[in-house]
């Protein structure tokens, strides 16, 4: 029984062996530079992780590399600049305004403006009235009073 609870802790425990990325900076600006990159930049492995949460190799590497770019004097706009001609628009959690990506910023508008039309539209109808004649009153007056009984 002893050896089964030691078995348990020890799978369990695979977690604290994961490796934790640590890169020195000589100041703490490029520090949060760094954060602020890393928390921008989506993993191109993983559906929707950012790079300061995922696990994965290559997130790994864009972060050595961003970690790199930083110590070798490049900005922010040049490591997303290289990032995006790297990876596209899918690395960039914000993409760039393109032939592209235009339907990713309009379409939430134009859809809420053609909703507010289709609204706008159906309000503003007036329901058609019928009128019938006094054939078609007679026959519906008839059919009311067989009812009754």
């Amino acid at each position: 029984m002893v050896r089964i609870l030691w078995v348990i802790l020890f799978a369990i425990s695979f977690n604290c062996f994961a490796a934790i990325d640590a890169y020195p900076f000589p100041d703490e600006q490029l520090q949060q530079r760094y954060d602020g990159l890393i928390a921008e930049l989506r993993c191109p492995q993983c559906l929707n992780t950012n790079l300061a949460g995922s696990d994965a190799m290559i997130a790994q590497d864009l972060r050595r590399e961003v970690h790199r770019m930083l110590l070798d004097g490049h900005t922010d706009d040049e490591i997303l600049a290289f990032m995006y001609e790297r990876y596209g628009d899918f690395i960039l959690y914000r993409p760039r305004l393109g032939a592209g990506t235009l339907v990713l910023w309009l379409g939430p508008l134009l859809l809420l403006m053609f909703a507010g039309f289709v609204w706008f539209r159906l309000a503003r109808a007036k329901p058609e009235v019928l009128e019938i004649n006094t054939e078609e009153q007679a026959r519906l007056d008839d059919l009311l009073r067989d009812s009754d009984l």
